[in-house]
């Protein structure tokens, strides 16, 4: 089971760089929060027939969570946006790593004080090392994007 949650994870991974990449091309045309609007009707439309075959049956049950587990829709939201306003400045893979770095930086601090209901793992040198590369590599990503994306001489 553990190997297609990976494999599922990966193809959403694969996914979300195909989605970044059309979206900031898209917004360029159509605007950043228009761009973002899309998405996410697209997305509620899709998942409102999903509900109805595959669902629970329980929405109101969405009403009666914490208010602060409601405000996760709200990040979700301005990660796209930002995410949409970012791809077109700095390219796919800078936003990418960019937005995986962030990930990783507060997983490691939720993980390591089980914030959030979340299962306890202690930060220990494993994980700043592997925080430390993912920066390392933005950096040269980062520089290497600045790098061709300026004027040759002729």
């Amino acid at each position: 089971m553990g190997l297609f949650m990976i494999l599922f994870t990966l193809i959403g991974g694969i996914t979300l760089s195909a989605q970044s990449s059309i979206n900031g091309t898209f917004s360029r045309k159509a605007g950043t929060i228009e761009t973002t609007f899309l998405t996410f009707l697209t997305g509620t439309m899709f998942l409102t027939i999903f509900v109805l075959f595959f669902g629970n049956g329980n929405i109101p049950a969405l009403l009666e969570a914490p208010k602060w587990q409601l405000s996760a829709a709200f990040l979700g939201t301005m990660y796209l946006l930002l995410t949409v306003l970012a791809v077109p400045k700095i390219g796919v893979i800078a936003t990418n790593i960019a937005g995986i770095a962030g990930q990783l930086v507060i997983g490691v601090i939720i993980d390591h004080f089980g914030w959030f209901n979340s299962l306890v793992i202690e930060l220990d040198i494993k994980r700043i090392f592997s925080l430390l590369f993912m920066l390392i590599s933005l950096y040269f990503i980062y520089k290497g994007n600045k790098r061709s994306s300026e004027p040759t001489e002729a």
